[in-house]
């Protein structure tokens, strides 16, 4: 998809105006133009494609914004072409402002906006399409955005909030590696000298470190080259292969103290999603289909995907849900009680609540209870090198001095 540069007059007022255009060539440019109205003069090629070297990517936070954005301007009664339009106008990001240029040219050439929504399925995944489909169809757009747009945001500080969470453990073990080699390269190599000199053998455990030492001073580009391999590898697996996604969404939720962080990650998200999808009028079991899709982890995902033959066979929410590995309680409870008020959106919105509130805590206070396990790794670690090199010198200076 190109973007164009026109000058053209309109129809109805015969004024000259001048913008641009997204279409995938110049006849096709001026075809749009004429369907909206105006009569071209001059259409020429602006730049790259859409989503070009010139433009980058648009990122989650663009995504954010825009939501926002449309969602108060549509809210305010402003025509739909007119609202993107605007919100196109006021997008600091070339790639974002390059796609809402051409969902704006899409829908004023006469598709639907989940349509238009939908040629940029990596930038809004199934549950954004569904809710803007559900929104359109039932003439509450501007309140599937506005939901859109809070649960994104809280996604986001969510998220932040976990991986800040996760970087003091990281400094701290950074800092045991750093210490660690400064011990090995420098410390190991010269004790070892100095019982060779006096024609001393080593201790047992000094022994141990100098021969780790030797090992990484002549293999380290094999050490370098397989972390390299593990890494990359790893990444690769994770990212293209089904296998991979599936050991590392497992690692997720089974890994000690992080696994119930992510497992109540999971659970809120399944349902706040339900609870934006239902109160938007999207039928109940599309509604779990498509919270089942938003939790994101494949592990998680198969055995909620379970629930959906029991909606199917006639059984309430609240029952597929039950015995549901991965399912904390609160979510069927509070279901159950939905289903006899008739207020399941509702009560599934409390539920996600309660939960991202205690995962909100439990982050707050994650560095506290990993501290003391840190503190145990690396004195532990740096206690046997020291117990290995200093030591060894002292035994060395008695035996000297006797």
């Amino acid at each position: 998809m190109k973007r164009f540069s026109y000058k053209a007059k309109d129809k109805k007022t015969g004024k000259v105006v001048k913008g641009s255009i997204q279409a995938d060539n110049e006849q096709t440019a001026g075809h749009l133009l004429i369907d909206q109205g105006y009569i071209p003069d001059s259409i020429a090629e602006e730049g790259a494609s859409l989503l070009g070297s010139t433009n980058g990517h648009a990122t989650g936070k663009d995504r954010i914004t825009f939501t926002r954005q449309l969602a108060t301007l549509i809210g305010a009664g402003l025509p739909i072409s007119n609202s993107l339009r605007t919100v196109a106008d006021q997008t600091q990001s070339r790639a974002m402002k390059s796609i809402v240029e051409e969902i704006t040219t899409n829908v004023e050439s006469g598709k639907t906006l989940y349509d238009a929504f939908s040629m940029h399925k990596d930038i809004f995944n199934n549950v954004y399409l569904s809710l803007i489909k559900a929104g359109e169809s039932s003439g509450t757009l501007d309140i599937a955005l506005k939901r859109l747009a809070d649960q994104e945001e809280k996604d986001a500080a969510l998220l932040g909030k976990i991986r800040g969470a996760l970087v003091y453990p990281a400094i701290i073990f950074v800092v045991i590696i750093a210490v660690l080699a400064f011990m090995m390269i420098m410390v190991v190599p010269q004790v070892e000298m100095l019982y060779s000199d006096m024609g001393k053998e080593l201790p047992a455990l000094t022994q141990f470190l100098v021969g780790i030492s030797q090992f990484f001073g002549q293999f380290w580009w094999f050490v370098l080259l397989l972390f390299l391999l593990i890494v990359g590898g790893s990444y690769v697996a994770v990212k293209h292969t089904s296998f991979g996604r599936e050991v590392m969404d497992s690692i997720k939720i089974h890994t000690p103290i992080f696994g119930k962080l992510f497992l109540k990650l999971y659970v809120s998200r399944f349902a706040r999603t339900a609870e934006m999808m239902l109160e938007t009028g999207v039928p109940m079991l599309d509604s779990i289909k498509t919270s089942i899709g938003a939790v994101n982890n494949v592990i998680v995902e198969k055995e909620y995907t379970k629930s959906l033959d029991i909606i199917k066979g006639g059984k309430p929410l609240s029952t597929s849900l039950e015995g549901l590995n991965y399912m904390l309680p609160l979510i069927p409870q509070m279901v159950a009680i939905g289903e006899e008020s008739g207020k399941i959106d509702e009560m599934l919105g409390k539920a996600a609540q309660t939960y991202e509130t205690e995962l909100d805590e439990q982050v707050n206070n994650i560095s506290t209870m990993i501290e003391p396990i840190l503190m145990v790794i690396m004195a532990g670690l740096i206690g046997v090198v020291i117990g290995g090199t200093l030591l060894p010198i002292y035994s060395l200076v008695n035996s000297v001095s006797a």
